[in-house]
Formats: structure tokens, C-alpha cells, sequence
């Protein structure tokens, strides 16, 4: 949709194919079903705390879980149609509701239709990892594709990755009653890299639910049921959500007719900056290029390709600050360049922390608990990255990419008022740590609240 509202701007000459089903991925597997779910799981679990606040009979409420999927459906079904809706009258009669296959370079057929096109934008999405022979186990294996289709939900449910979507989902099916066990084959989860970050997300969630981190796992078939086997333990469930990660949705497109290489995804070089496959009028956009599956970056290479593939006069375009958020309780971000990254580039860099566990908002909203880690340029005090596991991550992630791209640093950013009670108080004194860390010199000489003001600076 970004990529088509870029060629409606400089040419009327075009195509829009897509088997369908309409309503972008997003809105009808993504990010908007589960975030339904994790919100009715956040309100259910919340009764834990309200006999503490004087609020009585908290203990006769139930998670009615087929009736909690049919209200996920509802609102999915809200948000898919209203897309389905701004892409037909994006596109009008320039739809084509069918299979593309790639022919040959500039040659396309969609059902009985045979299309020449001087350029093409491929952005067919991504379709979840399920391991291979897997699949032989059924419908015991749901994926963010099939769970939100489901009625009512097994009690026992492995989770097997914890990336965001295994961290998210388990934690919410969890949180309404059903017996998760979950597994990562790595040591970190949700991206995160530093060690300390990691160690505070898995004592969090391991207070909810099993987690086993740091080896694969293997699944057999178990009676009606599977057979979860980690080096250090097994289990029995009744289903098991993989969420191991996505591939591009490349299947039947055709693109081996390019006559060009394809890497082991299936993939042709290409340009990250202007989204050009190498050597041919071809543009990848969105989670069909494997880079970054998260929706602003898919807007942003939809725009990218949309606009190169209409002009000949092909740009790079600079990329935002990177931002990624998990919305599990507590919510996790990553801005910027993580610890993992500063680390392999030998970036000299202070690390300003932030304990949440008696951080005043949290502790009064009976969520204390978390941790917050900015990465400052030791030469020069300008903030490189932040990963964080803490309430209100998703907030405090946004003011640390806005000052990232803005090239703040530690200096700049104390300047700006911190209002009291909020959890932004929190990253103020993560900001304090950091500038004690730094030499001196590197300190302003005064800290200047506006131009106009006669009165000393406070620092």
C-alpha cells in the first residue's frame, strides 16, 4: 500500500496483484489480533493485585477462553476490513485478485492475464518458520497464522521460540489460564544482547510461566497429545506454537525467471537503501525482503520502492533509527544500536542504568521491577542505543529513538523537564548515571534551558 500511493503520485500506468486474503498482514495475523489478546490477558491478570488495593471478589472471575478468541476475532475483523476497504479504493479496478508468477524480466501472469511491466515491486510478505516434519503433527501445530482461527485453546501449550511473537503469545495464554512451557534455543530472547537486560527479562517472565532457554528442543507425537524434549527436561502438551520466525513469501512467484542468483531464502541481491534488486528494474519492499519485519520499516521500503520504481532518477534513502518493541508485561525495546552491536564495531561507549524496582510510578502501580541500559559515546556523550525490559518500554523506546535521530546526547537530553510521578523519571536517572561516567571535558559548560533566560542553568 505504501509502494502503490508512491506510483499513484508519478503514473497512472500500473497493476496491483494479490491472491488475497485482503487486509494486510498486520491487521489480520499480526500485530493487531495479538495485541487484543495480550490486552484482555493484561485485564484478567490484573485481579492478582486488586484484593492489595481494597478491591474485593477479584477471585470468582474466569477466563471464558472461547468467548475471549470469538471478542480477538471481532476486533481482528474490524481492523482487517477497514484495510480491506482503503486498499480497494486504493487500487479500483486496477486489482487483480489472483497468483502472480514471473515469466521472464518484465513479464507477469495472473490468471488468464499476461502483463508487461518496465518495472516491478515485489512485496508479498512473510509466512511463519515451521520446522521441517513438523508438519505431520497437524493441527497440534498452531502458528500466529492459524491461532487466532482457533475456538477455544488446549490447556497445555509448549511455545517454541521466544522472539516477540512466542514472548507475547505465551505470555497472554498464560496469563488466561493455560499451562505454557516455553523454549528458545538461544541464551537471549526478544534480540536482546545485553547480559544483564536478558537476565532481568527471564527472571520476569519465569515468574509466570516455565522458561527454558539456551538448546533446541525436539516434539514427538505423545498419545492425543506431543512430547516436548529439551536436553534438561520433557514435557507433555496438547498443541505447541511455533514461533521460530518468518520467511519471505516467495513460493510460485517465479523469481529464478530473473535469471539471476537467489540466496537460500530464495532471495536476489538488492539495495537496502533504494530497494533495487541487483542488475534489473526490480524492487523488494516490506517482509518479503527478509531485512526487518516490523511494520514502520515496511511503510518506510514500501515508499522507498514505490518511488524508485516510478522515476529513473533511483535514490538511496537514509534509514531510521532502528526500533523494535516487544509488548509483553514488562514491555521489552530496542533502540538504536544494541549492546551486541557496539560491542563487534569496538565503539568505546558508558552504559547508563536504571533499576525499576523502586521506581516510584511503577511501584505505586504495584508493577516495580525491570531494568533500562543507554549506550552513550564515551568521547563524546551522544546516545548510540537502549535496550530495556520495564514498564512503558514502548514509550520510553520512542523519546530514546527521537534523540538518536536528532544525534542528542546524554547532555541534551537532561535538559528536557522529567515530570513527577512518571516512569520518565526513570530514564533521567539512567541519563545521570551516564554523565558521571564521562570525562569532564565532555560536559557542557553550561546546560542552557532556553536562549531568553537570564537565570543561571540547572544541570
Amino acid at each position: 500500500m505504501s509502494a502503490l500511493r508512491q506510483v499513484q503520485r508519478h503514473t497512472d500506468d500500473y497493476v496491483i496483484i494479490d491472491r488475497g486474503p485482503l487486509g494486510t498482514r498486520c491487521a489480520r495475523l499480526g500485530c493487531m489480533p495479538s495485541k487484543v489478546l495480550i490486552s484482555a490477558a493484561k485485564d484478567f491478570h490484573r485481579r492478582h493485585v486488586l484484593e492489595r488495593e481494597g478491591i474485593r471478589g477479584a477471585e470468582r472471575l474466569a477466563a471464558d477462553i472461547p468467548a475471549v478468541m470469538r471478542h480477538v476475532r471481532l476486533m481482528r475483523d474490524h481492523f482487517a476490513g477497514s484495510m480491506v476497504e482503503v486498499i480497494e479504493g486504493l487500487a479500483g479496478d486496477r486489482l487483480i485478485r489472483a497468483k502472480a508468477e514471473i515469466t521472464a524480466r518484465g513479464r507477469i501472469r495472473a490468471a488468464d492475464r499476461e502483463i508487461e511491466a518496465r518495472t516491478i515491486i515485489i512485496a508479498t510478505g512473510s509466512r511463519p518458520v515451521v520446522p521441517g516434519g513438523w508438519e505431520r503433527f497437524g493441527d497440534r501445530i498452531l502458528t500466529s497464522d492459524t491461532i487466532f482461527e482457533q475456538e477455544d485453546l488446549p490447556h497445555r501449550i509448549a511455545v517454541i521460540g521466544l522472539g516477540p511473537v512466542g514472548l507475547e503469545l505465551g505470555q497472554a495464554l498464560s496469563r488466561l489460564g493455560i499451562e505454557i512451557t516455553a523454549f528458545s534455543m538461544k541464551d537471549k530472547i526478544a534480540a536482546i544482547t545485553d547480559p544483564q537486560v536478558n537476565a532481568a527479562a527471564v527472571e520476569a517472565f519465569s515468574g509466570e510461566f516455565a522458561v527454558h532457554t539456551g538448546a533446541a528442543v525436539q516434539v514427538q507425537e505423545s498419545g492425543d497429545g506431543l512430547l516436548v524434549v529439551h536436553p534438561r527436561m520433557e514435557v507433555a502438551v496438547d498443541a505447541a506454537l511455533v514461533a521460530v520466525g518468518s520467511s519471505p513469501e516467495l513460493a510460485g512467484l517465479g523469481l529464478e525467471n530473473f535469471d539471476v542468483q537467489l540466496n537460500e531464502a530464495g532471495l536476489p541481491q538488492f539495495d537496502v537503501h533504494t530497494g533495487r534488486v541487483e542488475g534489473l528494474d526490480v524492487f523488494i519492499a516490506g517482509d518479503a525482503n527478509g531485512c526487518c519485519a516490523i511494520l514502520h520499516e515496511a511503510l518506510d521500503e514500501g515508499f522507498i520502492a514505490g518511488r524508485n520504481a516510478s522515476t529513473a532518477d533511483i535514490k538511496g534513502f537514509c534509514r531510521r533509527t532502528r526500533l523494535h518493541i516487544v509488548f509483553s508485561d514488562p514491555q521489552i525495546a530496542i533502540v538504536g544500536m544494541d549492546r551486541g552491536q557496539l560491542h563487534d564495531n569496538g565503539d568505546k561507549f558508558v552504559v547508563g542504568r536504571a533499576d525499576f524496582a523502586g521506581q516510584s510510578r511503577a511501584v505505586l502501580e504495584l508493577h516495580a521491577g525491570g531494568l533500562m541500559h543507554i549506550y552513550a559515546r564515551a568521547e563524546s556523550g551522544r546516545l548510540l542505543g537502549a535496550e530495556l525490559v520495564c514498564p512503558d518500554a514502548e514509550h520510553l523506546g520512542h523519546q530514546l529513538a527521537l534523540a538518536m535521530q536528532n544525534n542528542m546526547t546524554v547532555f541534551d537530553m537532561l535538559q528536557m523537564p522529567f515530570y513527577h510521578p512518571t516512569t520518565e523519571e526513570a530514564l533521567r536517572t539512567a541519563l545521570r548515571d551516564a554523565a558521571r561516567q564521562l570525562p569532564a571535558k565532555v560536559a557542557p559548560a553550561e546546560l542552557s534551558l532556553c536562549d531568553s533566560a537570564p537565570e543561571p542553568p540547572l544541570s
